[in-house]
């Protein structure tokens, strides 16, 4: 079995990709965060997810595309359900992806979150499943919360402060709701 696991950052993929590792199943990580604000944010991500590759002797593709005027044109006059469409872009990147380079399953270390909306990721990975042809491997990592975050640290990844887009930037700092 082959699978591609979308990797959101360094530290949300230690746990699933320590988990996946542990079957008899060939792993690949795929990186694609064109949501990520500011700029140097999204580096910091890239570079942390590099430093976790060496660490962990894994293979990662690389999408580098940095398309943050694409996610606020789709988003801006609907912030409230930018989650959506940020779930549903890197998923759907992530199901093309697992086609193209002849992966079995796909899925993302955004099921390891207790801050994303783990019921819409499922229904959005199972959609693009169907869409693509590919199966979409669901497992709730978030049981490895607390795990993810030790081995974070003990590897000194990056972590981040935010999920990653302008909106969560906003409300991270200033304490309020975007939108």
């Amino acid at each position: 079995m082959k699978l591609l696991v979308h990797i959101c950052c360094g530290p949300c993929a230690i746990y699933p990709l320590k988990k996946v590792l542990e079957g008899k199943i060939e792993v690949c990580g795929f990186f694609y965060n064109p949501n990520i604000h500011p700029y140097t944010e999204y580096r910091k991500r890239l570079d942390a997810v590099k430093i976790l590759a060496e660490k962990m002797d894994l293979r990662i593709i690389y999408n580098d595309e940095y398309s943050m005027e694409e996610f606020i044109r789709n988003t801006i006059n609907n912030v409230s359900a930018r989650c959506v469409y940020c779930y549903t872009s890197r998923l759907e990147a992530t199901a093309k992806a697992a086609v193209k380079n002849g992966f079995d399953f796909f899925s993302s270390s955004l099921l390891y979150s207790r801050y994303q909306d783990h019921e819409q990721i499922k229904h959005i990975g199972l959609g693009m499943a169907e869409k693509f042809g590919v199966h979409f491997y669901y497992n709730d990592f978030r049981i490895g919360w607390k795990e993810g975050i030790r081995e974070s640290k003990r590897m000194s990844l990056y972590r981040q402060q935010y999920c990653g887009c302008i909106f969560s930037e906003k409300e991270r700092y200033i304490g309020t709701e975007a939108g």
